[in-house]
């Protein structure tokens, strides 16, 4: 469940936001990038003065050296550089304006065929179109947009923007955004283009690892029919196969209150702990040829026990790939000069230590201890580990999970017939029929190889793609769960594209915010089934249900941002060293924040997301997603739903704490969160004891 995006379009950063600084460079990253000395900017900023003495000194002045900062001897001689300066200054606004209209517009023309030629290169990775080889993983792993900031800086494309539009820091974005026009905003984003000048080889190589890791996670499944306990019996049904982790997870969930749920629990953890340690046996990984005890960890052809290999620290190692590959372009970005910086301060906007200031707060929270000791009267038992994925405040859970699997795979045998249902869907969420049919018309609906996926458009005439996995027999309640939190994302993709003044701020500002907007669809799943709601005090459900998934999803966040932080500690590292290192890690941070609520120590269930494997540093997106979610429910409530959507989703892609103070009316923060949770706690302990 997540966005899908390439390497290069994000390190190019006209559809993932950055932050930069304004005027004067600070210093010098590389000695091969830039030879513009102090005297030849200052003769440079005095002719341009002499030409355009009516133009603000202060703005010129940050042209010239915002150009200075990446010039270097292959972009032509010091007498070249004065030149390109005084020829290319634009002192006139309304030119200026002008200009800024043309970059969109090319802009736009790029990222948009760019986008698509990735897309399409990617389809046997990412769809059910046989078995891959090597051409399949070739042409998947290469993107077409990675050397475009190579040829921008060679033809000059680079430069012509550094000279005319002026970097802002996000402090700046943060105080004079509140006051700036649309147009102010997307010159600022212009701005943001030429940040860097990474090489394109490294672009191209991040991209191609990135999308190995992909593939890895992609096809990393788990025959449950193949999985027997002490007793040698099967638990589950045999033609079950999960992917790891997301199946494995909402199996997992599936099994509260069911017949031999807790054991099936129990296997299930015991699956991902082999995972997790890599001595998990290599062929029981998406084969059925053995059974498999996860208890004991052996397997058997037919009932004789058969030696194996455990998987070669596999997992471990696109993990340190994709570091050794995104971490080679620090140099290159000197504003952001780690990967970790450059996620949060730039993409994000959110300095990482503030994100993490803000799921230490939750974690460790007295509302957490609260929402335990009810979960743990709801299920009758002592918490288990697993149980940081108890599903039980969701509305669904009055269901019985094999009738609604029965309802929905006679609706949705294949992609097509989910597709039909777009437009419904939309209408019963109470968008025009007019605005439904437009919306469905911009979403291709795909079956997936994987747990899924939305890659949207980028130009205006293309398609959003929604990808989800539909089995032989139909799309089950899962699949349906997850699609329609991909639909949510498409949904943003397309109002955030076709309905946004100006292209330079189609998107939003950062991925938590589709997030955001997929957590709200998904939660509505039997609504736009047609199941009628039964569950009593279901707003108090709600605030619980998204506490204790960011209580789950904060952890593994921070155990994700702790394992780069190691890294960068650690660049030599081996597979083997790294593996210890993120179980090491993940157990620390379960001890700190889980274990005294848990009442078990030393468990590695937070190391089990696949996320860190195949999307660095990802999963930050989902419990700030959450957040913002919270504050959105908070607005809709009692109005219509799609109006406000549409309105709150034309903000387009401005800094966060701006977007939410004018769409929702406040910014980030776990307080609301926190006094819904405790509201809820006090309504639910009140009606238990009103029962009684």
């Amino acid at each position: 469940m997540k966005m899908k995006f390439s390497v290069s379009l994000i390190l190019l950063s006209w559809i993932i936001p950055s932050t930069y600084i304004s005027g004067l460079f600070i210093k010098n990253y590389t000695t091969s990038m830039t030879y513009i000395d102090s005297l030849t900017i200052k003769q440079t900023v005095d002719s341009l003065k002499a030409h355009f003495p009516l133009s603000d000194p202060k703005e010129l002045s940050t042209g010239v050296n915002q150009v200075a900062r990446f010039w270097n001897d292959n972009d032509g001689s010091k007498k070249d550089f004065i030149n390109f300066c005084k020829e290319n200054f634009v002192s006139d606004i309304v030119q200026k304006q002008a200009i800024m209209q043309k970059f969109s517009r090319d802009i736009e023309i790029l990222t948009g065929y760019n986008n698509m030629i990735s897309l399409e290169l990617k389809e046997p990775l990412h769809m059910n179109m046989g078995e891959i080889n090597t051409i399949d993983q070739i042409f998947g792993g290469y993107d077409p947009s990675c050397h475009v900031m190579d040829d921008f800086f060679q033809n000059k494309i680079a430069f012509y923007i550094l000279l005319n539009f002026r970097y802002f820091t996000l402090d700046e974005k943060t105080k004079l955004g509140k006051t700036w026009t649309r147009e102010q905003w997307a010159m600022a984003r212009l701005a943001e283009i030429a940040k860097s000048r990474i090489p394109g080889t490294l672009t191209l190589k991040a991209s191609d690892i990135q999308t190995k890791a992909d593939s890895y996670i992609s096809d990393y499944n788990i025959y449950m029919g193949n999985l027997i306990n002490n007793k040698n019996e099967k638990l589950f049904p045999h033609d079950m196969k999960l992917i790891s982790h997301w199946g494995l997870r909402d199996e997992l969930k599936a099994n509260y209150n069911t017949s031999k749920g807790l054991e099936k629990q129990k296997i299930i953890y015991d699956v991902m702990k082999h995972i997790i340690y890599q001595d998990i046996p290599q062929t029981v990984i998406n084969s059925d040829k053995y059974l498999w005890n996860p208890i004991v960890n052996k397997i058997y052809d037919d009932k004789t026990e058969t030696a194996f290999t455990s998987e070669p620290n596999t997992r471990y190692g696109w993990l340190l790939a994709n570091f050794k590959s995104l971490s080679a372009m620090d140099q290159y970005n000197p504003l952001f000069p780690t990967y970790i910086q450059n996620k949060f301060e730039s993409e994000m906007e959110i300095p990482q230590q503030d994100v993490e200031n803000l799921f230490k707060e939750l974690v460790s929270s007295s509302e957490v201890t609260r929402v335990a000791k009810l979960i743990e009267s709801r299920i009758k038992r002592k918490l288990e580990p697993f149980d940081i994925w108890y599903d039980g405040f969701k509305s669904r859970n009055d269901h019985n999970q094999a009738a609604l699997d029965s309802i929905i795979r006679k609706r949705y045998p294949n992609s097509e017939a989910f597709q039909k249902d777009l437009p419904v869907f939309l209408e019963k969420l109470g968008f025009t029929h007019e605005k439904a049919i437009y919306i469905a018309s911009k979403i291709q609906v795909d079956a997936a190889r994987g747990s899924g996926h939305a890659w949207g458009a980028l130009r205006k005439g293309d398609k959003a793609h929604l990808r989800t996995r539909i089995g032989k027999n139909g799309m089950d309640y899962k699949g349906f769960n997850v699609a329609i939190h991909e639909f949510g994302h498409c949904v943003e993709q397309t109002l955030t594209l076709y309905d946004i003044d100006y292209y330079l701020l189609s998107g939003i500002p950062n991925t938590a915010f589709t997030e955001a907007l997929a957590f709200t669809f998904q939660k509505r799943d039997l609504e736009l089934l047609g199941i009628p709601e039964t569950q009593p005090n279901k707003e108090d459900l709600l605030a619980l249900d998204i506490f204790w998934s960011n209580y789950e999803i904060m952890g593994v966040s921070l155990v994700d941002i702790n394992v780069w932080k190691w890294l960068y500690k650690h660049p030599e590292t081996s597979k083997e060293e790294l593996k210890n290192a993120v179980i090491t890690i993940s157990i620390d941070i379960w001890n700190k924040y889980y274990a005294p609520v848990f009442g078990i120590k030393d468990q590695p269930i937070l190391a089990i997301y696949s996320h860190m494997i195949d999307n660095p540093l990802y999963l930050s997106a989902y419990p700030i997603g959450y957040l913002i979610n919270f504050q959105i429910e908070k607005q809709v409530d009692g109005k219509n739903f799609a109006n406000e959507i549409m309105r709150i989703y034309s903000k387009g892609r401005i800094t966060p704490q701006i977007w939410l103070k004018q769409t929702v009316g406040e910014e980030l923060s776990n307080k609301p969160l926190f006094d819904a949770t405790n509201k809820a706690i006090d309504a639910l302990q009140k009606g238990t004891k009103n029962n009684k």
